[in-house]
C-alpha cells in the first residue's frame, strides 16, 4: 500500500481514500467517470487544467445526467487553479490531474514530482499570498494527501449539487 492517505482532520481514510459504505462509496462493477491530463508545467498548464475542468464537468451533466451546481462549476475551477499552481510552484517537471465522480462529488487529484507534503499556514491578513491550501481546504467537502513513491498525490472533493435549490450548470430549461 504506497504512501500514507491524511485526510484534513490528520485522520486515516480507507482504501483510495474513500469511506466504505459512505456516501463516497464506489458501486462494484460500475463504469467510472473520470478523466486524467498530464500537463506540462509550463505557464499555460494552469489554464488548461481549469478547461478540463469545466469540459470534464460538463460531460458529466449531458452525458450521465448529474446535477452540477454553478457553485460546484466555480469551485471546481477554483480548487484545480490553486492546486495545479502549487504543483507548478514547487515541484519540477509534469504535473498530472485526475478528475472523478465519486458518488455527488468531484475529487479534483493532483500529483507532483516533489514529496514535501504541503501545510496550511496560520491564518494572517496581512501576509500577501500563500492563501491557497487555505481556500481549497476551506471550500471543499474533504481534503487529503498522500506521499507516492516518487512525490504526492493532493485530493480534494467538492459537492456536485453545491448550491440547493439554486442553478444547476448545463441544465436545459423544463
Amino acid at each position: 500500500m504506497p504512501g500514507t492517505r491524511r485526510r484534513a482532520d490528520g485522520s486515516k481514510g480507507g482504501p483510495g481514500g474513500i469511506d466504505p459504505g459512505g456516501e463516497g462509496s464506489v458501486v462494484p462493477g460500475a463504469h467510472p467517470i473520470q478523466d486524467t491530463v498530464a500537463l506540462d508545467g509550463d505557464g499555460s498548464c494552469i489554464a488548461e487544467a481549469r478547461h478540463r475542468a469545466v469540459d470534464f464537468l460538463a460531460r458529466v451533466q449531458a452525458e450521465h445526467g448529474l446535477p452540477v451546481s454553478a457553485r460546484a462549476m466555480e469551485l471546481t475551477q477554483l480548487v484545480v487553479s490553486e492546486l495545479v499552481t502549487n504543483a507548478r510552484k514547487y515541484a519540477p517537471g509534469p504535473v498530472l490531474m485526475e478528475l472523478r465522480i465519486v458518488g455527488s462529488l468531484v475529487e479534483v487529484v493532483v500529483w507532483d514530482s516533489d514529496p514535501v507534503l504541503p501545510v496550511a499556514r496560520a491564518a494572517d491578513a496581512g501576509r500577501v499570498g500563500q492563501h491557497g491550501l487555505e481556500i481549497v481546504m476551506a471550500v471543499a467537502q474533504g481534503f487529503e494527501v498522500q506521499r507516492e513513491p516518487v512525490g504526492k498525490r493532493v485530493t480534494a472533493r467538492i459537492a456536485l449539487p453545491g448550491d440547493p435549490g439554486g442553478d444547476v450548470f448545463g441544465r436545459r430549461p423544463e
